[in-house]
């Protein structure tokens, strides 16, 4: 029988950046940076949820934006029209950041005039649930289009997140989307996870999302 040696490469690489992670919150902590890592699928208006919140907390705190995306520029271009600092981080066919890439757009963000900086991740459900970035905290933004049972099929998502917004809920009439059974899913999968009705439209309970930001800002850079 032949002998030969596994290589767990998975786990060797997550190890790694977990590492890196740490030391960039380090870092960033240091610098009194507060970091976000916002998640979500393609459409779910995390750019539009950022534009509002730009518009809401400017006048309170320095924000920086990285919009990642595998090609375009078009969400830092959208995010540059706020007066908000931006950059586009293109990830080279990658469906995710990890910690090092992350590193290199806080880099280029120059953070040391940045109380909150926000890291539009890829747009999807699976990749970026499994990398550290080195983030504070993981947002994610869950739209009412895509269905109350996405707490059921991506799991790892929900279970990492620190707070999540269920977004578009003006569209609630028009969607078989049952809010309650979403919000039991999730909290037996994560029940420390803060979850936040809105609509990033209309603004209805946005208010209750700069109220987090807020608080979670001023702990960190306290």
């Amino acid at each position: 029988m032949s002998e030969f040696k596994v290589i767990e490469i998975k786990k060797n690489i997550l190890e790694d950046n977990d590492r890196e992670a740490d030391v960039l919150r380090s870092e960033l902590k240091a610098d009194r940076t507060f970091l976000l890592n916002l998640m979500s699928s393609p459409g779910s208006g995390k750019t539009t949820t950022l534009v509002r919140t730009i518009g809401a907390l400017k006048d309170e705190m320095r924000i920086g934006v990285m919009e990642a995306d595998i090609d375009s520029d078009v969400d830092a271009d959208t995010i540059a029209q706020t007066g908000a600092k931006a950059i586009q981080i293109h990830t080279g066919g990658m469906c995710h950041l990890d910690a090092d890439m992350t590193r290199q757009g806080i880099e280029s963000l120059e953070t040391k005039d940045v109380d909150l900086a926000i890291l539009e991740n890829v747009g999807n459900l699976v990749c970026p649930a499994e990398f550290d970035t080195g983030a504070v905290k993981n947002a994610m933004i869950l739209s009412v289009p895509e269905g109350d049972d996405k707490p059921l099929k991506y799991p790892l998502m929900f279970s990492i997140c620190d707070v999540l917004l269920i977004n578009k809920i003006d569209v609630l009439p028009y969607f078989d989307f049952d809010i309650e059974a979403c919000k039991e899913r999730v909290k037996k999968l994560n029940p420390n996870i803060q979850i936040i009705p809105i609509s990033s439209r209309t603004g209805e309970g946005m208010d209750a999302w700069y109220d987090w930001l807020r608080t979670e800002v001023k702990q960190w850079n306290n």
